[in-house]
């Protein structure tokens, strides 16, 4: 795929909700071109080869195992995607290093230690190191020969981070920094050999160093027994005294916020991509059991209660992927536009990210809150079995659930996608009074319910879409309006807001995928994909009636109540769609393929 073919002047981070969206400016999975679906095969081959016939040594967590795999995916290149080849990576683009987190993502504890290796393990100090720093610490984390970790959250601080505790002082001599306090939830803490750890100068400036397993004042507890991802390292950090080199402070004194927060906007996304991987293995494990399952003298699958949960599975699925691609591409793009205006490599990653903070949040509970769905839904597909230790899915389900707490909690991660919307509105950055006043003129005017262009493809399903941002943009401009400087204080309608802008995001990444899909190969070639969306309209309508009525019904009344209400049922109507016999094809196809297809 020739990405020049597509427009190179992408929406800005939140955008989509105030401009329509073109579906040849959108780029789409089946675009990967040749070596990107050879690093996915390869992805796939390690961990069908090297990881899932060990699983169970995994968990048991074999003492030096977890580190020696860790090696043997830097053997073959699999840690240094996205790092430099100047710095022993590979230097691949964001598209590519996303999809290797997404072919990773099937790997259970192993997905998460290596996440965590080539996320937060390693990205603040390629992003923040001094070039010394990064020669001495990425060309030995590209290659697995040392492994990264990250100490950030505390017993008194998770999503608060800037509540944190740990000191750092310098010592007497101006050599060091001596560090005192505790870190707790460390993935591979157990046997990292590079932390970055975040501690307040003189008790108040929050700022990153590096520290090296063997620092002197430097311990770790013991593993952290969990309810799940039990073959990865979780410990607690204890510094007392603990004696860091000055040269080893990442980036500025007192500007350790920026590489917290920055890092986290490209984690949110790479999980995501992990929980898609995931999700997808684990649909075709439950295809595969309820093809072979026999009750009452046949196959499960035959059943339509089981036909409507593997069809609910792999919508969520795809329609993660989709979004979840379309802003990989945004970001690839704009870190090559950055890097075109002569920003260094760290600044044009980063600043690509930020960019795109708002939509990485989405992800986030998007992709983590899909995987949830599918290991649930898959336990009860095998019924009692799944609930037995001998089946991979009942490891699947326990698994998951981490992904909807760490990378920040999914709440946080609501409350941040509304949080920077209207931020970036008020700093000029996102235009929201025009569109959102155009609302508000259309509520008090007689619905025009006809239309020039129907003949169209997908011409109901792009009115909706456009609909469901006329309902983000009512309920969420009053609500500005009449809480004001409280409405932070009202998280609850914040997040039916989010959830408003998560599920309309979706759509309209589906409908694009849809659209461009059938320039392509004609409508009858997708149809399968054509059920997919209308499927996912069709909940999304009904979901975004219900939370924009919730919100408006929470600060509303009188006659701005009533008109309100008439608005969000004006902007959720959805064409009739048969949904039941959609979810039939599309388990069709599912079990027909005996996997998950696409």
């Amino acid at each position: 795929m020739n990405t020049s073919t597509l427009a190179t002047a992408a929406l800005k981070g939140g955008e989509w909700l105030i401009r329509e969206s073109q579906p040849e400016q959108t780029f789409i999975p089946e675009e990967f071109n040749e070596e990107q679906h050879m690093v996915k095969d390869m992805c796939a081959a390690f961990l069908d080869q090297d990881i899932l016939p060990i699983i169970q040594r995994i968990d048991a967590m074999e003492k030096g195992l977890m580190p020696s795999l860790l090696e043997k995916a830097g053997e073959q290149g699999l840690l240094g995607t996205a790092i430099p080849e100047n710095l022993g990576g590979l230097g691949k683009d964001f598209i590519t290093s996303t999809l290797v987190n997404e072919a990773l993502g099937g790997g259970f504890s192993f997905s998460v230690a290596v996440a965590a290796h080539t996320g937060i393990g390693t990205l603040p100090i390629l992003y923040f190191g001094t070039e010394a720093q990064k020669e001495k610490y990425v060309t030995k984390l590209a290659t697995g020969e040392w492994k990264g970790s990250y100490g950030l959250t505390e017993p008194g601080s998770g999503s608060d981070a800037l509540g944190a505790k740990t000191t750092a002082t310098l010592s007497k001599d101006g050599k060091h920094y001596l560090l005192n306090g505790q870190k707790c939830w460390i993935t591979n803490g157990g046997f990292a050999d590079v932390y970055t750890v975040f501690a307040k100068v003189d008790g108040t400036q929050f700022t990153g160093f590096i520290v090296e397993r063997g620092f002197e004042g430097f311990t770790q507890g013991p593993e952290e027994h969990k309810m799940g991802i039990k073959g990865s390292s979780t410990v607690q950090l204890y510094f007392q005294d603990c004696k860091v080199p000055v040269e080893n402070v990442l980036g500025e004194i007192g500007k350790g916020h920026i590489i917290a927060f920055n890092i986290l906007n490209v984690g949110r996304l790479k999980l995501c991509a992990a929980a898609l991987g995931g999700g997808k293995r684990a649909i075709t494990t439950c295809i595969e059991y309820a093809a072979t399952r026999e009750q009452f003298k046949q196959p499960i699958a035959n059943f339509g209660a089981i036909q409507h949960k593997l069809a609910e599975m792999a919508i969520q699925a795809w329609v993660s992927e989709t979004a979840l691609y379309r802003t990989a591409f945004w970001i690839d793009e704009k870190e090559k536009a950055l890097a075109a205006e002569g920003k260094p490599f760290n600044e044009a990653v980063l600043g690509a990210a930020e960019e795109y903070a708002i939509e990485c949040a989405i992800l986030k509970v998007l992709g983590s809150e899909a995987l949830d769905y599918i290991v649930d839904e898959g336990v009860q597909i095998h019924g009692g079995n799944g609930y037995s230790d001998e089946y991979i899915i009942s490891k699947a389900y326990r698994d998951s659930r981490i992904n909807r707490i760490y990378e920040g909690t999914n709440e946080i991660n609501r409350l941040l996608t509304v949080d920077m919307v209207l931020k970036r509105a008020m700093k000029g950055r996102l235009d929201l009074m025009g569109p959102a006043m155009g609302v508000q003129k259309e509520l008090l005017s007689i619905p025009d319910f006809s239309s020039s262009d129907d003949s169209a493809p997908l011409a109901a399903e792009r009115r909706l879409v456009a609909q469901f941002k006329k309902a983000i943009l009512m309920t969420a401009g009053a609500a500005v309006q009449k809480l004001m400087m409280t409405l932070d204080k009202e998280q609850e309608i914040l997040m039916n807001i989010a959830d408003m802008a998560i599920a309309t995001f979706t759509a309209e990444s589906a409908l694009l995928r849809v659209l461009k899909l059938q320039s392509l190969k004609g409508e009858a070639a997708v149809s399968y994909e054509t059920d997919v969306l209308r499927v996912y309209l069709a909940d999304a309508a009904d979901a975004l009636h219900k939370w924009g009525k919730d919100a408006i019904n929470s600060f509303a009344d009188g006659d701005e109540q009533r008109m309100m209400l008439l608005g969000i049922k004006r902007f959720t109507k959805a064409p009739a769609f048969n949904t039941k016999d959609a979810r039939r094809r599309i388990a069709a196809r599912l079990l027909e393929d005996k996997r998950y297809p696409l």
